[in-house]
């Protein structure tokens, strides 16, 4: 079924000038001469209010960098100012009042960017009150925002940036076939969570394959009960949401009466449009195969499959069709659909040239991503692989940056880009590594070796049950 997708296509902004008569809430400005064009993903709606706040320049000195796109540099000097990286080099001339870090025999890498996290939604210490990641009320609720949930004095963000993490996407759950959608952060204090929102991230849509849907909704009676109900459920949503965005884009062209809005719909309009990134829990490589057949029928991009235990089932699909899994290194068994894994996942859909990356879902693993990687890399190595750190690094930095559309301002050390850096006091996939600074936008926010840069929360009393039951 070709639907007005495919005619109109992804690419296809519709844009009017002011002689069209135009207010509505699916619209927006978009250049000069007051252009207009469809605007169903709404980033003005809550805007990021973080702001860039580097004090003062910082020189890291003779440092062994992983710069995230392939090279190892040695004894190399890394100058971050005004919140960006402006020199990388040999012995670079320290700037005026610029704070001197002493690089010798210490490493430094990207900030870690976490692809998969629940972070404020299921804050520690856990109660239930507090658990407010699943909207586990209808198969399809796309009108939530995980945005909407988060609790900013969640513990787990000083305990992830102790880790190295600078950036991580929050989800919704995957009880449903639509869960919502996700929104990427700075790990930065904020008093609201727009004070953390990374300016200009894409939105991102999470969708649900296999268990978690009919188990949550086949043991209430209700469809989805079985696979064919999933996959029934995904395209009668998006049928409509390729008639709602036909209907907004007639009335952006043509005029007459404004349609009303939908919040659910609005958001699959905006992946349709391109505008928001579909981040899909799926776990067999079957699975994965048929959404790929679903997102083609609809003519829409999936960014990410996470939790992908079957990725290497379908590595050349994956690497065909432009899209990134999230792996883990080793979690595996805990229900069906992840049985029949890999601990070299990874290293296989990496070999295969698709963007592969490490992720945690956990409030425990996002502190220590790195040895994740390891583990990865050293069964990649014993598979057979030639993978060392140079390579590795990217599935902690620059492959998820790709998979959240931000790898042209993060993610990798290269100039001009965001001054979210690491430095370890050795090779950061050794177990006998620590984080021992951690740089947002060139400002040091966490120090190992002074408490006054170690942020804690007055919740920070004891994590009970940090992994809790997940859907």
């Amino acid at each position: 079924m070709q639907l007005y997708s495919r005619v109109f296509g992804r690419s296809i902004a519709v844009v009017l000038f002011t002689s069209v008569l135009l207010s509505a809430c699916g619209e927006k400005k978009s250049g000069e001469h007051g252009q207009r064009s469809l605007d169903f993903a709404r980033l003005d709606a809550f805007p990021s209010t973080y702001a860039i706040n580097q004090s003062r320049p910082v020189l890291i000195q003779g440092a062994t960098l992983l710069t995230g796109t392939g090279a190892q540099v040695e004894k190399a000097d890394l100058l971050l100012e005004d919140g960006k990286i402006t020199q990388i080099g040999k012995v670079l001339k320290a700037p005026k009042g610029v704070l001197i870090i002493d690089g010798e025999g210490k490493w430094v890498t990207p900030g870690i960017i976490d692809v998969h996290s629940h972070l404020g939604d299921y804050p520690v210490p856990s109660i239930e009150s507090s658990q407010d990641g699943n909207e586990m009320t209808s198969p399809n609720t796309a009108q939530v925002w995980a945005e909407h949930s988060v609790w900013t004095q969640d513990p787990q963000f000083p305990l992830a940036l102790a880790g190295g993490v600078t950036t991580l996407q929050v989800l919704p759950g995957s009880a449903n076939l639509f869960g919502g959608r996700s929104v990427t952060l700075k790990n930065v204090p904020g008093r609201s969570v727009q004070d953390m929102k990374f300016p200009g991230a894409p939105y991102g849509l999470k969708m649900a394959c296999g268990e978690n849907p009919k188990r949550v909704y086949g043991g209430k009676g209700t469809s989805p009960a079985t696979r064919m109900g999933n996959v029934a459920g995904y395209r009668s949503a998006w049928i409509e949401a390729s008639h709602y965005k036909k209907k907004w884009e007639d009335y952006v062209e043509n005029g007459g009466e404004e349609p009303k809005r939908d919040l659910g719909l609005e958001t699959l309009a905006g992946v349709l449009n391109g505008d928001i990134l579909v981040h899909n829990h799926c776990y067999r490589g079957e699975e994965m195969a048929v959404m790929l057949d679903i997102a083609d029928e609809f003519d829409f991009h999936i960014s990410t499959f996470h939790h992908a235990v079957e990725a290497y089932k379908v590595a050349d699909l994956l690497a065909e069709h432009n899209v990134c899994a999230a792996m883990w290194a080793d979690w595996w068994g805990f229900k069906h659909e992840a049985f029949d894994m890999t601990e070299a996942n990874i290293a296989i859909v990496d070999q295969a040239r698709a963007c592969a990356m490490i992720h945690s879902d956990s409030g425990v693993g996002v502190q220590h991503l790195n040895q994740e990687v390891a583990k990865a890399m050293a069964a990649g190595q014993r598979a057979g692989f030639d993978i060392q750190p140079k390579d590795a690094v990217a599935w902690m930095t620059l492959n998820p940056a790709r998979a959240l559309g931000i790898d042209g301002q993060t993610g990798s050390l290269e100039m001009g880009k965001m001054a979210d850096v690491v430095v370890w006091s050795g090779n950061p996939f050794s177990v006998y590594t620590q984080v021992e600074q951690v740089f947002i936008d060139g400002e040091l926010m966490y120090d190992h070796a002074d408490a006054k840069r170690q942020p804690r929360s007055d919740f920070e009393l004891g994590i009970l049950n940090a992994e809790g039951e997940r859907l």
